[in-house]
């Protein structure tokens, strides 16, 4: 099958192509699951840049376009994840994880100098 129309051409319009390109960046690709859609040789990929594409051509925002692929996708396709009770564990693991551990180097330090 031959790549979707704007999967690999940009737009001829240099801003509607930065507005497209600055969106790629921010969306993770469902096959890589480690590249954004702009970096991504998958073809998946190809074909939502071209959504992303055809859709920023057509006028529309990218916010509109980015709501409606977490709508079709869910959270997890944005590099930005929002701040959700579901998330929170996400966002609060780091700090906790650091706080245990300058508390255990604290007391391990206190012992040394004893």
């Amino acid at each position: 099958m031959a790549p979707a129309e704007y999967a690999y051409r940009q737009l001829p319009d240099p801003k509607q192509e930065a507005k497209a390109a600055a969106l790629m960046q921010t969306l993770r690709c469902l096959v890589c699951q480690g590249q954004s859609i702009a970096d991504s040789d998958a073809e998946m990929a190809g074909d939502m840049r071209s959504l992303v594409r055809r859709r920023i051509e057509a006028g529309e925002e990218p916010d509109a376009i980015r709501n409606w692929l977490i709508q079709r996708y869910g959270n997890w396709i944005s590099y930005d994840p929002p701040v959700e009770p579901v998330t929170w564990p996400l966002w609060i693991a780091p700090v906790v994880l650091l706080a245990i551990g300058a508390f255990l180097a604290r007391g391990r330090f206190r012992r040394r100098r004893g």
